[in-house]
């Protein structure tokens, strides 16, 4: 996403203007590239929509916004909430906001800033659209050269929120997780409920990425990812969909290791954003075997 200003206009229009400044930061398209039929926006809508086809691209209604959890990008209208949160807008005013995450919040809000990081849950959504892709096949990914790192740092936390716990030395069991940790004991604020899930033994995230959240003025420390491996030297996002080892455990990537509300509220505020995309991974461990502060991460 780039960040995008309210476009100009009248007070009538400021809806329209807002969702397209969403519209435009979540494709990355100059706000003034995109078609502008008008200020109203359910004709806006119909245009926008037309366009993003032509880029293979569609913006799909969200039956239940308030449940909807995904992944991914997508653009509420929201009732302007009463209270010194909603800044300068009128309270009842409809206004655009970019959401992202599971559990979502609030990324882009360009009529009301002072949304930024607020949880969807806690918004009066009007409506809500996902920017999707039109293409369901899943694509063979080319494979890739040998990726090598080490393991920087490592930490449990015993159960939901609770601390994070850092080590020298941890035991992995496969299917399940770090010993002592709450996904292993399916403790974890996001455990699956109801049979197993891949992807929720571990999770790693690069020490360069907190390199480079701190040099711009956004600190975080490693247990406030609340993953469970810190490596360095290796692009972990280049693992998704590969086998890995960490020293002599055996491992698969599942997928990125977004960022959502929840991990806002326990180690933001301000840290939803930066991390987008950069989180980190999820990954099975398939393997038993200990894990050690210095350890290779080493692509198989």
């Amino acid at each position: 996403m780039i960040d995008v200003e309210l476009p100009p206009g009248p007070a009538a229009g400021a809806l329209a203007r807002g969702f397209a400044a969403c519209l435009a930061s979540v494709t990355e398209v100059p706000v003034a590239d995109l078609p502008r039929p008008d200020e109203d926006l359910g004709h806006a809508l119909g245009t926008w929509r037309s366009w993003l086809a032509g880029h293979g691209s569609g913006l799909v209604p969200i039956a239940d916004p308030v449940r909807f959890q995904w992944a991914g990008w997508w653009i509420a209208v929201v009732q302007h909430p009463p209270g010194p949160a909603g800044g300068r807008q009128a309270d009842g005013a409809e206004m655009a906001v970019l959401a992202f995450g599971t559990p979502p919040g609030v990324v882009l809000s360009p009529q009301a800033p002072a949304l930024l990081g607020r949880a969807t849950a806690d918004l009066r959504i009007r409506a809500a659209y996902a920017v999707a892709s039109l293409d369901p096949v899943l694509h063979r990914q080319q494979g890739e050269a040998d990726l090598r790192g080490t393991v920087e740092g490592l930490a449990v936390a015993s159960a939901a929120e609770a601390p994070m716990q850092l080590l020298e030395v941890a035991q992995a069991r496969a299917g399940r997780g770090l010993d002592g940790d709450r996904y292993a004991a399916g403790a974890g604020t996001f455990s699956p409920r109801a049979g197993l899930r891949p992807g929720y033994d571990l999770t790693l995230i690069a020490a360069e990425v907190l390199h480079q959240m701190a040099a711009a003025g956004q600190a975080l420390d490693f247990a406030g990812t609340r993953r469970n491996v810190l490596t360095r030297g290796i692009d972990v996002n280049a693992l998704v969909g590969r086998r890995f080892r960490i020293g002599d455990v055996l491992c698969e990537e599942r997928r990125l290791c977004e960022p959502c509300v929840h991990l806002d509220r326990l180690s933001g505020p301000g840290i939803l954003r930066p991390l987008i995309h950069r989180g980190g991974l999820r990954a099975d461990i398939l393997t038993d075997g200990e894990i050690r502060l210095g350890a290779p991460v080493v692509s198989v």
